[in-house]
């Protein structure tokens, strides 16, 4: 019989969460691991390169998965999860940043990213398929300077 490996293995990714100057936040929509046919909707999010910062790999991914080009304001907070994929356990630390949109028309990333919107922040709390995106979006709209 063979035995099930306890091992973690660590990710760490980085991303946005981008406002726009109607107070509107970028969520995406993609297909889950295990069933293609599932969705949930997120912020946009990645993988860090190597040689890149947390900072950096949230500007980029923000780039890529939603088409749009953003500052970061500050950040919001981590959120850590497990996960299980191919045999392994995951466990994914996922930093995430304020943004304000600078340019650009939202666009999905081809062959990664379902859909993208721009909504409103109750409807993404609504839209938004897991509880911890939730309190960080909670707490990026009490961060937002007020002009």
């Amino acid at each position: 019989m063979a035995q099930k490996s306890s091992k973690l293995i660590r990710e760490i990714s980085s991303g946005g969460i981008v406002f726009n100057d109607r107070n509107e936040v970028i969520l995406t929509r993609v297909g889950t691991l295990r069933d293609k046919t599932q969705f949930h909707w997120k912020f946009p999010k990645g993988h860090i390169d190597p040689g890149e910062t947390t900072k950096d790999a949230a500007v980029r991914e923000v780039e890529e998965e939603a088409g749009v080009k953003a500052r970061i304001i500050k950040k919001v907070g981590d959120s850590k999860y497990v996960f299980p994929m191919n045999g392994e356990r995951i466990f994914k630390i996922v930093t995430y940043f304020l943004m304000e949109y600078v340019s650009g028309d939202i666009k999905p990333q081809e062959g990664e990213i379902e859909e993208v919107r721009w909504v409103n922040p109750e409807e993404a709390l609504k839209l938004l398929s897991f509880s911890p995106d939730r309190m960080l979006l909670r707490k990026a709209l009490d961060m937002i300077p007020r002009k």
